[in-house]
């Protein structure tokens, strides 16, 4: 399996653009995934003997592409961690959808409620015991062949937030079968696009800006 395309690389850190149908970390599968393949090319590329040290301080659904940040060192991965979980890190997704929203652009907030077993999240509008507040912006970006690109702008990062909180408005992403899309892509994949990731280095303390073209399917909307 090749590397996918790497998008800024130091001494501390990786960040690559996921292709769709890619784990980022293992599962019951037992497939091959983005953490064994960074290893793998640490190693060959560095000539490093023994076991190489690969974190992952946010992760990206399989059939999600886009930007995903690995650490090369414990203390980045520490600082990352962090960084992720204090929110201080801007995250801007593509997300092509079967309808278009009533507004061009708003903000979501839900309470979202994830079924373990089921692999699948719901979104509540009034707080449960059992969920997370969930918040995102969107915006409309254009209109073409019937589907319509939003840009989202996530504030916190549940499970599945993005998928479950634009079908809630009746905005499926393509090829999403889990949150209402009719029909699935031949390659299984959904048009949901990690585009960017804004932070400060977490060693440098130097900001840095990581965007990933999106796959081949966007571009038939984006011409």
């Amino acid at each position: 399996m090749q590397f996918p395309e790497i998008l800024f690389e130091d001494n501390h850190l990786l960040a690559v653009n996921k292709p769709a149908g890619l784990l980022a970390q293992g599962d019951d599968t037992g497939d091959r995934t983005l953490l064994d393949l960074a290893k793998d090319y640490i190693k060959e590329k560095y000539n490093k003997p023994g076991n190489v040290y690969i974190g992952l301080p946010h992760r990206l659904d399989r059939p999600v592409s886009g930007v995903v940040l690995l650490a090369k060192t414990s203390k980045a991965l520490e600082r990352l961690n962090k960084i992720f979980k204090t929110r201080e890190v801007e995250k801007v997704y593509w997300a092509l959808v079967e309808n278009r929203p009533k507004e061009v652009e708003g903000r979501l907030t839900h309470y979202l409620v994830k079924n373990a077993k089921l692999n699948i999240t719901r979104a509540y509008t009034t707080e449960r015991s059992d969920s997370k507040f969930a918040d995102l912006s969107y915006s409309l970006l254009r209109e073409a062949g019937g589907k319509f690109l939003l840009e989202v702008k996530p504030v916190t990062g549940r499970p599945h937030q993005i998928r479950v909180q634009l079908a809630s408005m009746g905005c499926s992403i393509v090829g999403d079968l889990k949150y209402g899309s009719p029909k699935p892509l031949k390659d299984a994949s959904i048009c949901l696009h990690a585009r960017s990731l804004q932070l400060v280095h977490p060693v440098t303390k130097e900001p840095i800006s990581i965007e990933a073209n999106p796959p081949a399917i966007f571009q038939v909307y984006l011409k």
